[in-house]
């Protein structure tokens, strides 16, 4: 079986290549993050043709999350319960379900923004709410992940230069510690392959020539209990997606589980 996760930053901009990608790379079940369009402009239709379910939690704007797959989709769950709002909403950022034999979660950490930022601190509460809701399957013996843009680098290896970190969002150690926290309830971070370049960055900023220079982070992340790390037999970024024109600035990361 044959899992990913991608920050598609904007599923209208990127649908040619997603559904390339889809057919070119088999995958059964695929976590997107930044649909930046609403359920209705969702297209559901052309990847219907694919021979793959979907289901979208999204109201436009900057975030949006979906599940797409061609085993199954039951038990969904839309939202994260017990989250926090923003600016009195409830943003779209975390959607559930069951895949065959796994169940997955496609979440969109907030960003933060900056530490003294009301973001930053939402941040931090969203994390907190994330790992109550997701404490019983972690523990569980169904193979269970959580699967998105974390908006987080776990280590100061996870960044191509930490100065030019220094004070900034992504490598706090309150995030850190609240990433650990997601740890203690039974899951871990299944840390991919690099296909190219010794660290497995998954974004790369559009600006500067960062890909090009390979200044990355690494902030996609699987996070899968002990039944979905024993099953894992391989683990990469896809890091030719994110060259070329049209290109979103993250790259999918791709589990194979044998399950």
């Amino acid at each position: 079986m044959r899992i990913a996760t991608w920050n598609v930053n904007s599923i209208t901009a990127r649908l040619p290549r997603l559904l390339a990608w889809l057919e070119s790379s088999g995958t059964d079940v695929l976590c997107i993050q930044e649909t930046k369009c609403t359920a209705e402009q969702f297209p559901t239709e052309e990847l219907r043709a694919l021979g793959y379910e979907s289901v979208v939690n999204a109201t436009g704007r900057w975030n949006g999350v979906a599940l797409v797959s061609r085993v199954g989709l039951a038990d969904v769950v839309t939202g994260l319960p017990g989250g926090p709002e923003y600016d009195a909403a409830e943003e779209p950022r975390a959607i559930s379900a069951t895949c065959g034999p796994v169940r997955v979660w496609s979440v969109y950490v907030p960003n933060g923004r900056e530490v003294e930022h009301e973001h930053y601190a939402y941040k931090l509460r969203w994390l907190e709410a994330l790992k109550a809701a997701v404490a019983e399957d972690a523990a569980g013996d169904r193979p269970f992940a959580v699967l998105g843009d974390y908006n987080i680098a776990p280590t100061d290896d996870d960044v191509w230069d930490r100065a030019v970190f220094e004070g900034l969002t992504h490598v706090t150690e309150p995030e850190r510690a609240a990433l650990a926290g997601l740890r203690e309830t039974g899951l871990a971070d299944v840390v991919p392959r690099p296909l190219k370049y010794e660290h497995p960055f998954t974004y790369w900023d559009y600006r500067q020539l960062c890909f090009p220079k390979n200044r990355g982070m690494r902030i996609d992340l699987v996070y899968g209990n002990k039944p979905f790390a024993e099953a894992v037999t391989d683990s990469y970024v896809d890091r030719e997606e994110r060259k070329g024109k049209g290109a979103s600035d993250h790259a999918p990361v791709v589990v194979d589980l044998d399950v």
